[in-house]
């Protein structure tokens, strides 16, 4: 049986005629609508409410404004739309998560409440689905209220919070007694303060479920040798937690190949802990071309880390074959001996005006020319490499 009709009126009649409240005053409840129609209900209610109580001359206009706001949502186009979206939004939404076109409305309306009370909006709910295409799949609105006092207090703000949740979205629906305080406390235990952590979280949004703590990696913590004061120790910490043990003793091991103990290494990480974010390739490469084409001890590299940050093709390559270059040409002043590695640690700018354009127009538009021709030069075989992007896109 449709029971919309006698809501409706029932509602109506009480609004009309003051008296009729007196029952709603002693607990009479007016019928209860199904709960997937409850957004329809109220809505419609509000509309009603509002022409009973202020009784105006209807106009097309009006009427056509009463009729759009009582009307029930056709699809979930139709809710993302009155959420605040538009088609384009709408657009990039489906296409990232078609089956988002047929769920249930009312679990639908019920999520996209819970998000605008947050303070988001239709641009961060596209990003927040394009990085994370089941997000409102999920049940975030299990232990929403609780989850999200703790993440305030947790963050410090609103805003923040916001910035976070953008970021990382599953910080709504990851399993808040098992990952979350958890992993909070363990980086607390550690000596990572709440201002570290924060930052931490939202420069690397997968921290909370790559986390894991053992005996293993808390020595390698510990023989890096750096100090909890140390502006460094929420990076060292942060990257050892999440890096799979595994992962760590290849990369050590392959340091250990070009004649590095495992406490140099470490130390080294401690100095520079992106050192650990560096692939097994890359250092190889990089660390190959420093002792063939620049003559330097291996161990150049723990007072000069830059050698292996920097990229080979675009920066020290080229740097190295125009250094040559301007020795061929016995120009001054030379890229050699202690400045070579002075050279390359400059920005593009600096370098260039140095080195290149300090020289008469003919001789810098040929240099210019020379370094540009190298920087061209790609990895053999580059543009057929595949790509593999794997987790969150950060």
């Amino acid at each position: 049986m449709n029971r919309r009709p006698f809501f409706l009126l029932h509602s109506i009649s009480v609004l009309r005629n003051p008296v009729n409240l007196f029952p709603l005053a002693l607990g009479y409840r007016i019928p209860k609508a199904p709960t997937s129609e409850l957004s329809w209900y109220w809505s419609t209610f509000a509309s009603a409410a509002a022409t009973a109580l202020f009784p105006t001359t209807e106009t097309p206009e009006v009427k056509v404004s009463v009729e759009r706001v009582g009307a029930r949502p056709k699809d979930s186009k139709d809710v993302f739309r009155s959420w605040g979206c538009s088609d384009s939004d709408i657009a990039k939404i489906f296409q990232r998560r078609p089956s988002l076109r047929n769920v249930d409305l009312a679990n639908l309306q019920s999520k996209l409440n819970l998000l605008s009370g947050l303070g988001l909006s239709s641009t961060d709910l596209v990003k927040i689905i394009n990085c994370r295409p089941r997000f409102l799949g999920s049940r975030i609105n299990k232990f929403f209220d609780g989850r999200l006092d703790y993440l305030q207090e947790l963050f410090g703000s609103r805003e923040v919070l916001l910035k976070a949740i953008i970021r990382n979205p599953s910080l709504l629906t990851y399993d808040f007694y098992t990952k979350i305080k958890p992993v909070v406390a363990t980086y607390e235990d550690m000596g990572v303060s709440r201002k570290d952590l924060i930052a931490m979280l939202l420069s690397r949004p997968t921290l909370i479920p790559r986390t894991s703590i053992n005996d293993e990696k808390l020595e390698y913590i510990r023989k890096t040798g750096i100090s909890r004061n140390s502006k460094m120790y929420k990076y060292v910490v942060t990257l050892f937690a999440i890096s799979r043990t595994e992962t760590i003793r290849a990369k050590l091991a392959n340091f250990e190949k070009f004649g590095f103990s495992e406490d140099e290494v470490l130390g080294l990480v401690g100095r520079s802990p992106l050192m650990l974010t560096l692939s097994i390739d890359k250092v190889q490469r990089n660390m190959t071309f420093i002792l063939s084409m620049m003559k330097l001890p291996a161990n150049a590299v723990l007072g000069y880390p830059f050698l292996l940050l920097f990229n080979l093709e675009a920066v020290l390559k080229p740097r190295m074959l125009l250094a040559g270059k301007i020795q061929d040409m016995g120009l001054l002043p030379q890229i050699k001996g202690p400045s070579m590695l002075t050279a390359f640690r400059m920005k593009e700018k600096r370098f260039l005006k140095l080195y290149v354009t300090c020289h008469p127009k003919e001789v810098a538009d040929e240099l210019m020319e020379f370094y540009s021709s190298a920087k061209d030069v790609k990895r053999l075989a580059e543009s057929s490499k595949k790509k593999h992007n794997k987790g969150f896109p950060f």
